[in-house]
């Protein structure tokens, strides 16, 4: 949204079809391994459009081309720019003066937080603000802070503009990014301050946050959690192991104990708080006590949901020195194992809420469900039910019939029905908005 925004303004006009289009840009991330892979063929699939038609220009930008310049360089001859994930403010100029050899832009700039260039945004209901980039975590799989810089936070008063656009454009529901999100300070506003800020203002209905580093969910944030009614009822934590000795190994910055007692807190303020998780198996050293160790804590916390992963080595990092101890078919072992509990914990939790009522502000039609519409409840649980009155953006009471692993299915629910749920417990509802 960044880049188009900062390229619409200096005279590029966005199309769909790649065949139309002079300049091919794919931004990137270097996050996982496999995405390289798939970067790697598009480019090759586009290459044959720059064959057709020599002066278009084809790049790449974000923070694979920051990790892999030299090589991508190497292996594709046909890419004519790379600009890594600080010199998006370039383009205009780099593409308008290129001239025959390719050009690269990777520089880090601990300045460069694009705060000043509004981002062109597409008219859904929710809508994603930027609130910091980089990162001074350091952990030892972690490619972030070197293909991303150090951490940087925008000016409080230039989020609050960009969150007011966005609820006069209609969007209803906000995110704030960060690879540390809740480290956000600005040098006089905090994470918690900024949550209470946005939560003032008119036209969001919704405020959430991705990702958290535990080691900086303070207790006014928390507090600032608790006591936001448009701040959801739902947190991203993500632990990566349940075992200290792994935790230390990646420099994690915190231990098992004191990520229960997070956990505990988040609780006892936020009674029903949705919890996720990233977890990570075969990291180097992990022995089968570790593994027992994270299934463990799964089992404790019972997390809603977690994205799930088996280490992989990534090129610059302090993990990427050491021996790759735990054999691939292990780690496979090891990721079946974790993905399994964590399906029959989120289908158990899901079932638990057949027969309540909730919240489901709409996103648009269901996938798979003709004459459906699917949205998202406070806690970030996918929610499909039949209706022809409702539109993205309504926030409509629904009713829980049946529930997936992944999915609520329902019927819009009547306020009395609401009502009679909520007097046996059995609702979600925070504040009660038919649509």
């Amino acid at each position: 949204e960044t880049i188009f925004g900062h390229l619409g303004r200096n005279g590029f006009a966005r199309t769909t079809d790649p065949a139309a289009a002079d300049v091919l840009l794919l931004n990137t991330c270097a996050i996982r391994e496999n995405a390289e892979d798939r970067i790697i063929g598009r480019l090759g699939q586009l290459s044959r459009l720059k064959a057709g038609r020599p002066n278009v220009q084809l790049g790449i930008a974000g923070c694979m081309a920051q990790h892999v310049r030299d090589r991508l360089m190497d292996r594709l001859p046909f890419v004519d720019f790379v600009v890594g994930p600080d010199a998006y403010r370039r383009l205009p100029e780099l593409l308008r003066g290129a001239v025959g050899d390719p050009f690269v832009d990777v520089r880090l700039d601990r300045n460069e937080t694009y705060a000043d260039i509004a981002p062109a945004r597409d008219g859904a209901v929710r809508g994603w603000v930027t609130i910091m980039r980089g990162c001074d975590k350091f952990c030892t799989f972690c490619i972030v802070p070197y293909v991303r810089g150090r951490e940087r936070s925008l000016p409080a008063a230039a989020l609050l503009d960009q969150v007011r656009a966005l609820a006069a454009d209609g969007v209803r529901e906000v995110v704030f990014l960060g690879q540390t999100v809740n480290a956000y300070h600005d040098g006089t506003t905090d994470f918690a301050t900024l949550l209470r800020r946005t939560n003032d203002i008119e036209g969001i209905e919704r405020i959430r946050f991705t990702s958290p580093h535990p080691s900086d969910m303070t207790p006014a944030a928390i507090a600032a959690m608790a006591e936001c009614e448009k701040v959801c009822p739902q947190l991203h934590l993500p632990v990566q192991s349940g075992s200290d000795r792994v935790l230390a190994r990646m420099e994690r910055g915190y231990t098992v104990d004191a990520y229960r007692r997070l956990v505990d807190d988040l609780r006892r303020a936020i009674p029903g708080i949705a919890l996720s998780t990233d977890i990570i198996v075969g990291f180097p050293g992990e022995d089968a006590q570790d593994f027992d160790a994270t299934v463990a804590l799964m089992e404790e916390v019972g997390y809603d949901s977690a994205f799930l992963f088996q280490y992989s080595q990534r090129s610059m990092t302090k993990a990427s020195k050491w021996e790759d101890s735990v054999p691939a078919e292990e780690k496979g072992r090891r990721l079946r194992a974790v993905i399994d509990l964590q399906e029959a914990t989120s289908a158990a939790a899901q079932r638990r809420l057949i027969g309540t009522v909730h919240e489901v502000l709409v996103e648009g039609p269901a996938r798979k469900r003709s004459g459906w519409l699917a949205g998202k409840t406070p806690h970030f649980r996918t929610a499909v039910f039949p209706s022809d009155v409702a539109r993205p953006g309504d926030t409509v009471l629904v009713r829980v019939d049946d529930a997936t692993a992944h999915t609520l299915i329902g019927r819009p629910a009547t306020a009395e029905v609401a009502r009679a749920a909520a007097g046996s417990g059995a609702t979600e509802i925070r504040t009660a908005t038919p649509g």
